[in-house]
């Protein structure tokens, strides 16, 4: 994997979209411009550079999301946060890639909250995201992490929502309707070569604290996802499978959200 020791930083300005935070543009390793915004810790936590999330979305989500800034919220009651655009999403550069270089993103985004001032840093995935956290993990660049509804392996095919995601990426017809309609701009060339599915990532990860969390009413993936990463990881992880959630940050309720939280306060520390 390709990392960065520092962000280059394009430009750096206050944002609307938080209070007291700062927007920026970063440029990944490989020349992308990636859009992110800091969220200051809220609280009694304000003013500490203890612990950063760095939220990494799902695919066709993008900083401004409702469901990334709710996550924002809830983890600033823990620390700060940097959430960012993956690219092809939003108002970031470059085209989706759908997880491979995706990682360039996450580590420009993660070197940024260093840059902060945080001394401790963990990431927080969901779906595609949750793929790029494991397979960024690897590199020992972080001190926690979190995967949330992510894959196991590539290419599954094995329900509806995942076929139609399928035909997104794969048909000139799918790109167009995800460009238009979804704001995200999708590479059309496969992917050469396969990066390390996630499944080969997680055994890798240890001694980093690593938490697997799934819902058992996840429409895209089923649980012998979860349970194949957990399983692979061995003692080194933790997994929360959640009755009764959803899919990614879109399903993800305030309380598990918090909870994930509270857990990256604890083993981060």
């Amino acid at each position: 994997m390709e990392s960065l020791e520092e962000p280059r930083f394009a430009r750096s300005c206050f944002s609307s979209i938080t209070s007291g935070g700062q927007r920026a543009v970063l440029l990944t390793a490989d020349g992308v411009r990636i859009d992110a915004a800091y969220v200051p810790p809220a609280g009694s936590r304000a003013g500490e550079r203890d612990i950063a999330f760095v939220v990494a979305h799902g695919f066709t989500g993008a900083l401004e999301r409702p469901a990334v800034q709710r996550a924002a919220r809830v983890f600033s009651e823990f620390g700060g946060v940097v959430i960012f655009s993956f690219r092809g999403h939003g108002r970031s550069g470059g085209r989706s890639t759908v997880g491979d270089r995706e990682v360039l993103d996450l580590d420009v985004a993660v070197a940024w909250a260093r840059k902060l001032g945080f001394g401790r840093v963990a990431t927080v995935g969901f779906s595609m995201g949750g793929s790029v956290v494991l397979r960024h993990a690897v590199g020992g660049s972080v001190d926690a992490v979190v995967s949330v509804s992510s894959p196991a392996r590539w290419y599954y095919r094995g329900t509806a929502p995942m076929r139609r995601v399928h035909w997104a990426i794969t048909r000139p017809a799918g790109r167009l309707v995800s460009r238009l309609g979804l704001r995200t701009r999708i590479h059309g060339e496969d992917w050469n070569p396969v990066p390390v599915p996630p499944v080969e990532a997680v055994p890798l990860i240890a001694p980093t604290p690593l938490l697997i969390v799934h819902g058992d009413r996840d429409a895209y993936f089923p649980v012998d996802h979860p349970l194949s990463l957990a399983a692979a990881a061995g003692d080194a992880a933790e997994l929360w499978l959640e009755p009764g959630f959803g899919h990614a940050e879109n399903a993800a309720p305030p309380a598990l959200l918090r909870r994930v939280g509270a857990w990256v306060a604890a083993q981060a520390g």
